[in-house]
């Protein structure tokens, strides 16, 4: 294991920021007017505004980059933020692919790790989030971190939410769009994500690229969740962990029409709550 990273100073992590369009035409966009998926407004503020927003108060996050295939379509999205906000932005070309944007940011950013990855469809993201995921990741030792949510908090929380769970042995977990590449050594990741990204939605294939015992173990419901991570070091060749939070918000983005109706009300609740304190 490696040692952990120190935080005492504010600004360790770069951030990177999916915010390019896939290949093909996104139902979403087009439904709400807009180029990109980031751009559609909830509650009243773009989703892109509302993640760079949560990094930027962020004590733990640096240099933000803003993986996008068109800098004028987000030019509106910065110009409607404090200069504080974006004083650390960077507009960034992204590439084909998410794991291709990101070796590319990478690149551009020219920084060194620790790295924050994220995506720009999430807009319940926090800062309060984002510092505890950062520094948990920081102090696992590991090369590689992975945010996820226990559906055990997502469904008691939003029982109508959608999400696409891997089955472990303690509970079913969901991604968090939180990474966080801690040495060099978690970019060897990256090109095993490159193989298994098109299937990212489908499970049963992303858990048959790390072998064919992991997927009978997992097929059988005998892996737990650390397991898992075990058995997927071994095959990145770097270690990695599960960093889970118990936040159901933190596991929802916006893919289905049915997520903007959830995350509309979340935000909702949160401005009534804060209106009344």
């Amino acid at each position: 294991m490696n040692a952990p990273l120190s935080l005492d100073a504010p600004g360790k992590y770069s951030a990177v920021v999916l915010a390019g369009r896939r290949v093909g035409e996104d139902p979403l966009a087009s439904s709400a007017g807009v180029s990109h998926k980031c751009l559609i407004p909830v509650a009243g503020k773009p989703m892109l505004a509302r993640v760079i927003t949560a990094l930027a108060n962020a004590e733990t996050v640096g240099l933000i980059g803003i993986s996008v295939d068109d800098h004028d379509a987000v030019a509106p999205v910065l110009d409607s933020l404090s200069a504080a906000e974006t004083a650390r932005v960077r507009i960034i070309p992204s590439a084909e692919t998410p794991s291709l944007s990101i070796a590319a940011a990478i690149e551009d950013l020219d920084q060194p790790p620790p790295l924050l990855v994220t995506t720009a469809d999430h807009p319940l993201l926090t800062t309060e989030l984002i510092e505890l995921f950062t520094t948990e990741a920081a102090l696992s030792g590991a090369d590689l971190a992975v945010g996820v949510a226990p559906a055990s908090s997502v469904l008691a929380a939003y029982p109508d939410a959608r999400r696409t769970w891997l089955r472990f042995r303690d509970d079913r977990y969901t991604g968090c769009n939180l990474f966080a590449l801690l040495t060099a050594e978690s970019e060897r990741a990256l090109t095993f994500w490159r193989k298994v990204e098109t299937d990212r939605k489908r499970p049963l294939r992303v858990v048959q690229a790390f072998g064919l015992f992991s997927l009978l173990a997992y097929l059988s419901g005998r892996l737990t969740l650390v397991a898992a991570m075990e058995r997927a070091s071994q095959r990145l060749g770097a270690e990695a962990r599960a960093i889970v939070l118990r936040s159901a918000e933190a596991a929802i983005d916006v893919d289905k029409p049915d997520d903007l109706v959830i995350v509309e009300q979340i935000l909702t609740d949160r401005r009534l709550r804060s209106e009344r304190t």
